[in-house]
């Protein structure tokens, strides 16, 4: 392996469509790239397309026994594998499949998903959950931060403070400079409340966290505007007002990216490392086998993860 540049693909959940579309995507990509570098890593016994074979490296990682708690175990230890070849440099970005979560609980690993595990196995101390699509429905990129991701809405409030708005927005510039290369980047932050709150009449997080979280943002060079009300930050980002967007909740930035990036959009993990990326789709058992998977998130998170390979994303790692 190329030290540095190849991308280790993790297979997921092996009952799912995870190992499909990664082989089919993987050879969309080696049709359009020659030259693209990658690995495998899944289960044992794992049967390869014919096209791979003595091509490209294939690391089992463990027997699969065929249950669910198995499934959890070989899905995880992928990823510590993946993990540890990036750390030691021979591995330039992962690409993970999907997992399913409440096999990973099965096996004794109680998160709430890939990037936690990923957080954990590389100590880093600050990580942010971006979704990329470059090529939307509407023609525009679309790059969404979710401030806050798998909680209940009725936590939200309380977790979006000042402090969380600055770390992932700092994130988030940093990752748009270093990454994507864009020198001064201009970042839309979602308001929590309807219409921005219309001046405290629909509650008063936009003037008591995030007018002070915005302050501090532009005196330390960040290029934000917000609070911006939801019905209208992600048209003004597709118009390319805005590079990315950061968005307080989870399903407020999801139904906006998804509506226009569905199939094409990409997860992105910043703050690690090394680059992650991972399809914007699950494990579709009900799809799995039957050939009509689609692997265009796949391929988008491949090429995405083969652009930032080598690239890094670090933020200051956890004291013990």
């Amino acid at each position: 392996m190329s030290r540095g540049r190849t991308i280790a693909v993790t297979l997921g959940d092996p009952r799912g469509i995870g190992p499909e579309v990664t082989f089919r995507a993987a050879g969309m990509l080696l049709d359009e790239a020659p030259d693209a570098d990658l690995a495998f890593f899944g289960p044992e016994g794992m049967e390869l397309p014919g096209e791979f074979r003595g091509t490209v490296p294939y690391h089992g990682v463990g027997p699969w026994d065929g249950t669910e708690e198995g499934a959890g175990r070989v899905s995880v230890d992928a990823i510590r594998q993946a993990t540890s070849a990036a750390l030691d440099g021979e591995i330039g970005a992962v690409v993970t499949a999907p997992v399913h979560k409440p096999a990973l609980h099965a096996a004794g690993y109680p998160v709430p998903g890939q990037t936690e595990l990923l957080q954990d196995l590389t100590g880093s101390a600050e990580v942010g959950m971006l979704m990329v699509a470059e090529r939307t429905r509407s023609g525009g990129a679309l790059r969404v931060l979710l401030a806050t991701t798998h909680i209940a809405l009725e936590d939200v409030p309380d977790r979006v403070t000042q402090r969380l708005l600055v770390d992932q927005t700092a994130l988030l510039d940093r990752a748009l400079r270093t990454g994507w290369e864009i020198e001064n980047p201009r970042i839309g932050v979602c308001a929590l409340n309807p219409h921005a709150s219309d001046r405290g009449l629909f509650g008063d997080q936009e003037d008591r966290v995030y007018r002070p979280a915005l302050d501090a943002l532009r005196d330390s060079g960040v290029l934000v505007v917000g609070p911006v009300p939801a019905d209208t930050v992600f048209r003004r980002a597709l118009d390319g007002e805005f590079d990315a967007v950061v968005a307080p909740y989870h399903d407020v930035g999801m139904a906006a990216f998804k509506t226009v990036s569905f199939g094409g959009g990409v997860n992105t993990t910043l703050g690690l490392p090394f680059p992650r990326t991972s399809p914007d789709h699950g494990t579709a058992f009900d799809l799995a086998g039957s050939g009509r998977a689609d692997p265009s998130s796949m391929l988008e998170a491949l090429r995405l993860a083969r652009r930032l390979a080598g690239r890094r994303f670090d933020t200051p790692q956890r004291e013990a």
